[in-house]
């Protein structure tokens, strides 16, 4: 493992609602009311050994979400699979984009967060209520407007689809993301209970009672604007926030996990980001990057992900001969 290991003990000032888990029972279950619906159509890239699929399915409210599945070419056994969803602001982007999970032998699911640029799935609900623009705040005054609860069902549901393909194993599916994918990966851990692995690169989402205070970079510049320009709904706000928090759905998550951070983010800070790391319930390896920013371990933490990925689900490996001279 590249990168300094460490064992992270870093308290969480953020609290959970008693109902915490009754709220994500019931979103599921209203989730779970609309057909998955999967649909998979081939997509022509020139691509001579990875194919790419474009992926639909009902998630949350029944909206038809968009992703890209990417597998190797003519492996017959069964791929383990990755479910993952890229930084704040980003949908599932180019059907060439980011070939490494298929290079290396994995079904990789690559999902749309609802509404966000380079995707192609819309965010047809209506949460209303005033917001300081943006994702972040969309329908921030109740955790049922709350613009993550839709994403968060939209990424159980993104398992349960990648699951439900031919070609997929079901027990070796797993969850990975970085930043805002990151912060989804763990919230996948922790309302999936027998998800097989978890990879998180410098999560955001996490600490959010105190992330606008601890970071003046976007995406948490949203939240100090709402802050200062709805003085009186701070508290209604933060109140939301503890339903969506990292810190709160690692405690419930038990998947093996490597997790990873730059010591000096200012855009998802350290100091958001270890107590979620300090908070996740099951087997967790912590690298952490003292000199490096949101990047974090860059190169090094993929090199590290397809090691910890590989321990765990076993992907089927191709031989290939020596290139001639």
């Amino acid at each position: 493992m590249r990168g300094e290991l460490s064992l992270v003990d870093e308290p969480t000032t953020q609290t959970e609602p008693a109902d915490f888990d009754r709220f994500w029972a019931d979103t599921l279950a209203e989730t779970w009311r609309h057909p998955l619906d999967v649909a998979v159509e081939p997509r022509e890239t020139g691509l001579a050994v990875i194919d790419v699929f474009d992926v639909t399915f009902r998630g949350f409210g029944g909206t038809r979400i968009h992703a890209w599945l990417r597998v190797p070419r003519g492996v017959s056994a069964p791929l383990p699979g990755l479910v993952q969803f890229f930084g704040y602001g980003n949908g599932r982007g180019h059907a060439l984009r980011d070939l490494r999970w298929a290079a290396a032998g994995y079904a990789h699911l690559v999902v749309d967060a609802r509404g966000q640029g380079h995707g192609d799935t819309d965010d047809d609900h209506a949460d209303g209520g005033p917001s300081a623009g943006g994702f972040l705040t969309r329908g921030i005054r109740s955790p049922y407007e709350y613009y993550y609860r839709r994403v968060y069902a939209d990424a159980v549901r993104a398992v349960e689809a990648l699951r439900s393909l031919d070609g997929v194993d079901p027990a070796r599916v797993g969850a990975v993301g970085a930043s805002q994918g990151g912060g989804i990966a763990l919230a996948i851990a922790g309302l999936v209970p027998d998800l097989a692995v978890t990879i998180v690169q410098a999560p955001f989402l996490c600490e959010l009672n105190r992330a606008a205070r601890l970071s003046d970079e976007h995406p948490y510049a949203l939240l100090t604007q709402h802050f200062a320009d709805r003085r009186l709904d701070t508290a209604t706000a933060l109140e939301t926030l503890r339903y969506f928090d990292g810190v709160n759905h690692a405690k419930r998550a038990t998947a093996p996990a490597l997790l990873s951070t730059g010591l000096r983010d200012g855009i998802a800070p350290p100091a958001s980001v270890l107590p979620a790391f300090t908070a996740y319930a099951g087997p967790k390896q912590v690298v952490l990057w003292p000199y490096n920013g949101h990047e974090a371990g860059g190169d090094l933490d993929e090199e590290n992900a397809l090691e910890f990925a590989a321990a765990h689900l076993a992907p089927h490996r191709l031989t290939a001969g020596r290139p001639s001279a």
